[in-house]
């Protein structure tokens, strides 16, 4: 006895006012008194429910020292009826029972045992007889999850329910394995939950962990794990405590801890173990961590006082909410009555309450001062006047009205009651629904299980040295995700006294732009962050992929905005564009301009000299050619790029064919001169005729196979430029283009050779040699199309392919019909027949 922890003690002195087993004795009575609408325990009870117990740990100085004290079954209700509870369970009397298992499973159980064998003291006093209690009808405790899962495994059988205060282990929520355990406090699973909940609010993706080595912790960070995973919260490490550990153990935490990154620790812990690891933080000056705390040391005073070198500044968790208990304070500095139930427990009490011993105990070596028994109450300040605990005395309160409310629905009865009545208070605790004086509402799920509520609380220190515990917040499983959990985020005080909100991830966030690539080996927030590709974005932060923009839109330099390309085409509005039609209309009207001079002086020898049917032909022809070239220019259609090139193709075969007649007719003419030779008539105009004929036949039946089979069509060129839309023309099929233009070529080369042959006839005015250099022109210009055309990129190869029409007709129409035009406006004289034949005069 002598190594007790009195504070603990003094819980325990609580839980003999308020916790209690239930079992019915004999000839009820039925009395209707009281409030209704918030009914409480019956002050003037006569009838004795007795077997009470409870269980309750305490961790003492010494550990092979226990404490086992049963207490006596009272046949009065004095102890209850201190809270002047009038309403519930009328003519009925609370017994009780109460031990104190000091953290021992192995005690719990023997006692739980020992319970259900019916091995009870029963004590009668002569001037308040009562009868032997029936079997026990619930238990409250016990404050730890281990001893709860080995009581509630013994007394399943039984179907005895069993009401904790404390035990929060999601495991005890498994009705196949515990299916009589219910509690007041709610189930790790929602804390762990909402632990992830509040490290994802602050943006910490990379923490550490720290649990107790047993049910609590272990099953605790076992959800936390799962649900942080799901919101993408790593775990650099998690390590497992316990307060037996070699000094060894307790040494490898603290190196991993120092050779972490990072700056925020969760402690599943409870406040035994993290008493133990906070020593051992000081010892090694492990400050400046940023703690989330579970609600078993979040809101103790004692860890407070010990954290001298103010390592858990600024920690943040979660705790009970506030509750109040009316009239507890008084009652709990009210000990008169405790004196008349029971000495012993009086004494021992006061004792330990002043620091002194009575006169028939006293010993001088110890305790000096002698006891009163009338010592002032009102100035202790203490464990047991703190009412920083009220939260934990509210769950045990609830826990006893629970079973008040399911015995008081059982044996309620209107004007008589059964003599005999067979209990069941597991299912009518599990059913029950009823509000506190307080307006605390009280129900279980179907897991036995309480709605989960949390305050969230923030060690603030202050200038004299004291932490104050700060309610910043609330989290509440009963709302919709999404609003569970509301924080007052001005008024939070962070490690190091600091008001800025630190930073613990593995990899700064990836900005918009860029994508992340897990780093090989290492969890999933460790990252690199690679730049999108071209034609590739990432507008948000922390992407995963680079999404590539549609084909009418590129991305920019900081590759996070697709922005809609530009269509370009070679239009009649740009510089280019309006020089080319230019040209091409200058070209049409020098043609048309020379074609009048031929039609004015057409019966002149120098018009007729050379078939002035192929002359105006030619002319016709070119004035096509020069017109065909505007076709190139605007916004490419379907028509327009049809018409291009069948345009383009058939127009420059019929001039290069009245090119290749006219060559023909002067190379023929003067073989014609010779003896016997009858070349003349096969060249003829009729014959002329059908030759430029057949050679236009061929090329437009080419053009109709090219149209019919795969004709050009508009098309947007996405590739050519990144900023940029190039609307072109696609040829369809390249073997009708490349066909087409090889015709051309071919009779450019046959015009060229039979010119080149003709170029040194006698003849004063040689037709041949004019025609030899427009060849010359047009097939260099040809020539060096091709590899022009193919190297220009977007709209430049239509402007190279319209300069290549306009300079090659341009050859023609210069080299052909300048000369002679010279002649007839400006050297008349020499526009003789005499002259043309060569007689005329030098």
């Amino acid at each position: 006895i002598e190594t007790i922890n009195w504070p603990e003690l003094g819980w325990a002195l609580f839980q003999l006012l308020l916790v209690a087993f239930f079992s019915q004795a004999k000839e009820p009575v039925c009395m209707q008194r009281g409030d209704t609408e918030n009914p409480q325990l019956s002050r003037d009870g006569d009838i004795i429910l007795g077997g009470m117990f409870s269980f309750h740990s305490s961790w003492n100085d010494r550990k092979d020292t226990y404490i086992q004290k049963p207490l006596p079954l009272q046949c009065t209700s004095d102890l209850l009826s201190t809270f002047s509870l009038t309403d519930l369970l009328p003519g009925v009397s609370l017994g009780y029972k109460m031990y104190d298992t000091c953290g021992s499973i192995a005690q719990s159980i023997k006692v739980a045992l020992a319970l259900m064998n019916g091995n009870q003291i029963i004590f009668t006093a002569p001037e308040a007889p009562c009868t032997k209690p029936a079997q026990v009808q619930a238990i409250i405790g016990e404050t730890s999850s281990s001893p709860c899962m080995a009581i509630a495994t013994v007394i399943g059988p039984f179907n005895i329910p069993m009401i904790s205060h404390l035990a929060t282990c999601a495991c005890l929520s498994d009705k196949t394995k515990y299916p009589s355990f219910l509690r007041t406090i709610p189930s790790d699973y929602y804390q762990s939950r909402a632990l992830v909940y509040l490290v994802k609010y602050f943006g910490w993706t990379w923490v550490g962990a720290i649990r107790t080595n047993d049910d609590y912790g272990n099953k605790g960070m076992a959800t936390f794990t799962e649900t942080a995973q799901q919101l993408g919260i790593c775990l650099e490490y998690s390590v497992s405590f316990f307060r037996t550990d070699p000094y060894e153990k307790i040494q490898k935490i603290i190196d991993i801890i120092k050779a972490s990154t990072s700056k925020v620790i969760v402690g599943f812990l409870s406040h035994f173990d993290m008493d133990v690891l906070l020593h051992e933080f000081s010892l090694n000056n492990l400050t400046g961590y940023q703690w989330v705390g579970s609600e078993s040391w979040i809101f103790d005073s004692q860890t407070a006082k010990m954290d001298i070198h103010h390592i858990l500044d600024g920690a943040i968790g979660l705790y009970i909410p506030k509750a109040h208990v009316t009239g507890l304070k008084e009652f709990m500095l009210n000990v008169k009555l405790l004196n008349s139930s029971n000495n012993d427990l009086f004494t021992e009490f006061w004792e330990t309450l002043f620091s002194c011993k009575f006169k028939e105990l006293k010993s001088t070596a110890e305790n000096p001062r002698e006891c009163t028994g009338h010592e002032d109450l009102t100035g202790v300040q203490n464990s047991f006047t703190d009412m920083s605990l009220m939260p934990m005395f509210n769950n045990v309160y609830k826990g006893v009205y629970a079973v008040a409310h399911a015995l008081h629905n059982i044996l309620n009865c209107n004007k008589t009651c059964e003599k005999n009545v067979q209990l069941d208070p597991l299912m009518r605790i599990l059913k029950i629904y009823f509000k506190t004086k307080e307006g605390d509402e009280v129900y279980f799920d179907e897991n036995g299980d309480p709605a989960a509520k949390y305050e969230i609380i923030n060690w603030q220190p202050r200038k004299n040295g004291i932490v104050e515990f700060v309610t910043v917040g609330l989290y509440d499983a009963s709302l919709p995700p999404g609003k569970q959990l509301t924080l007052q985020n001005n008024s939070l005080i962070w490690a190091r006294n600091s008001k800025q909100v630190p930073v613990s991830v593995c990899s700064e966030k990836c900005p918009p732009g860029t994508r992340k690539v897990l780093q090989k080996g290492r969890p999933v927030c460790c990252y690199d962050c690679i730049r999108c590709a071209e034609g590739e974005i990432s507008n948000i932060t922390d992407s995963v992929t680079c999404l590539r923009c549609p084909p009418e839109f590129w991305s920019n330099e900081r590759r996070d905005t697709c922005i809609k390309k530009e269509a370009v085409f070679l239009s009649y509005e740009e510089i280019m564009g309006a020089l080319l039609t230019a040209a091409s209309l200058f070209g049409t009207c020098m043609t048309t301009g020379v074609a009048l001079i031929f039609f004015k002086y057409r019966k002149t020898p120098i018009v007729r000299a050379n078939n002035s049917e192929l002359s105006f032909l030619l002319l016709f022809s070119l004035t096509f050619c020069f017109l065909c070239s505007l076709t190139f220019i605007g916004q490419p259609s379907e028509w327009s790029c049809m018409l291009r090139h069948v345009a383009f193709g058939i127009t420059f075969v019929l001039c290069i064919s009245c090119v290749l007649g006219k060559t023909m007719v002067v190379l023929m003419a003067f073989r014609a001169t010779r003896p016997g030779s009858n070349v003349q008539k096969w060249f003829g105009p009729t014959q002329q005729r059908l030759c430029v004929t057949s050679f236009t036949l061929i090329q437009l039946i080419m053009c109709i196979i090219w149209l019919t089979v795969s004709p050009p069509f508009p098309f947007k060129n996405f590739k050519e430029f990144k900023d940029k839309i190039t609307l072109e023309c696609a040829l369809g099929t390249s073997v009708g283009y490349w066909a087409v233009l090889g015709y051309i070529g071919l009779l450019s080369v046959l015009c060229f050779i039979f010119a080149f042959l003709a170029r040194k006839l006698p003849d004063n005015f040689n037709e041949a040699k004019f025609i030899t250099f427009s060849m010359l022109i047009f097939c260099a210009v040809w020539i060096t199309f091709i590899p022009a055309y193919v190297s220009s990129p977007g709209k430049f190869s239509v402007a190279v392919e319209i300069f290549a029409i306009l300079a090659s007709s341009f050859g023609l129409l210069i080299c052909i019909f300048f000369p002679k035009c010279y002649i007839i406006l400006l050297k008349p004289e020499r526009n003789t027949k005499k002259n043309m034949m060569g007689k005329g005069a030098p």
